[in-house]
């Protein structure tokens, strides 16, 4: 992602991210695998060890939508963090560009 060096373009930029947080289902925070036996799983964390879950046929797609969703939140939450980090270090630079003191 290419950040603006303009306060005004990288606060547009992180405010349409923003608008796009909002969740179309249910994230999951898991990987979805297939068995040797042709069966799905997904495998997940849970306080430190690792867990696998059972996921029937019909629901897989499901599934794989909610894995795909909580992806998507979390590339957006690092693109805002790294918007926010670059509009907090212009700041000062662009207060120093129109002359402003303090």
């Amino acid at each position: 992602m290419r950040i603006p060096k303009h306060p005004t373009l990288i606060r547009r930029m992180r405010d349409a991210r923003v608008r796009e947080l909002v969740a179309r289902c249910a994230p999951l925070a898991a990987s979805l695998g297939k068995q040797a036996s042709g069966n799905w799983h997904v495998t997940l964390k849970q306080m430190g060890k690792t867990r696998t879950v059972y996921v029937p046929l019909d629901l897989k797609e499901e599934v794989g939508a909610c894995i795909a969703e909580h992806r998507r939140l979390k590339r957006l939450l690092r693109e805002v963090t790294q918007l926010q980090l670059a509009m907090i270090r212009a700041h000062r630079t662009h207060q120093a560009q129109r002359g402003v003191r303090g």
